[in-house]
Order: C-alpha cells, then sequence, then structure tokens
C-alpha cells in the first residue's frame, strides 16, 4: 500500500542483454509495437514516443480480431539514462521502471498504481505477461 492510500503493483524480469540493448528495445517505438502485448490475441499496431522528461507515450493497443482497442497514454516525468523512467497515466495512476545491471543480465522492474476496474491479480498477470513477452522479444533480437 503507498502512502496515498493506493495499491501498488510490481512485475519483473530479468533479461540475458546489456542494458545498453534493453534500454533501446524497450524505448523506441519500432520495437514496442514487436513486445508490447499481454497475450498472442493481442498486439500493439502504433507507438509513438517524445522521449524527454515532459514528453508523451502512446501505445495503441488492440485485440487482432478488431473487437476491442485502447490508447495507453502517459506524460514521462523523470528519465535518468539506463537506470529509470517514471511516468503518469492519462487516467492519474503513476508508473516506475527501474533497470538493474548485473554484469551481461538487466533486471526490469516496473511498478504501478493499480485501477479499480481489474482484479490486482489480472492486472499483475497482464502486466507481468507484457514483460516476458518483452524478456523474450530481447533474447532473440
Amino acid at each position: 500500500m503507498a502512502a496515498t492510500g493506493k495499491i501498488t503493483i510490481t512485475v519483473e524480469v530479468t533479461i540475458n542483454a546489456p542494458i545498453e540493448k534493453v534500454w533501446t528495445l524497450f524505448n523506441s517505438p519500432a520495437h514496442i509495437t514487436q513486445w508490447n502485448a499481454a497475450s498472442d490475441d493481442w498486439h500493439a499496431p502504433y507507438a509513438e514516443i517524445d522521449f524527454r522528461e515532459g514528453g508523451k507515450l502512446i501505445c495503441t493497443m488492440a485485440a487482432k480480431d478488431g473487437s476491442a482497442g485502447f490508447d495507453f497514454t502517459a506524460t514521462y516525468h523523470k528519465i535518468i539514462h539506463h537506470n529509470l523512467i517514471e511516468y503518469t497515466l492519462d487516467d492519474g495512476r503513476k508508473v516506475s521502471i527501474r533497470f538493474s545491471r548485473h554484469n551481461e543480465q538487466v533486471t526490469v522492474a516496473e511498478t504501478f498504481d493499480a485501477e479499480s476496474t481489474h482484479s490486482i491479480e489480472l492486472q499483475h498477470q497482464g502486466w507481468q505477461a507484457i514483460l516476458n513477452n518483452f524478456k523474450k522479444y530481447v533474447e532473440a533480437h
């Protein structure tokens, strides 16, 4: 429980790749569209980033069959190269992403404010699945 009374959730993966590669693939729109999905029946057909403090992140997430979709939008408020990204989603929730180096591995840990529509378990599973897809993408790329 955060001091604000909001529930926060943390997901993480350890990736077998150097920080430079992890950072680049995590923050490049061309790559985000390749890995940002929680399941095989969803995808991210569009991503746009103004990667600077005060800049915007926009990523369209959609069912491949066209039955559902939404824009994941946020404003960056802190970026520390190869270490930390913090942004606020347009609904006011905060997200913090830490990149920790361990030799030729990088642990990526995302902590985010939970929303009230879906269960904590479902949110954890969805964000973890996306991060797992990122790990697979980086290690195969």
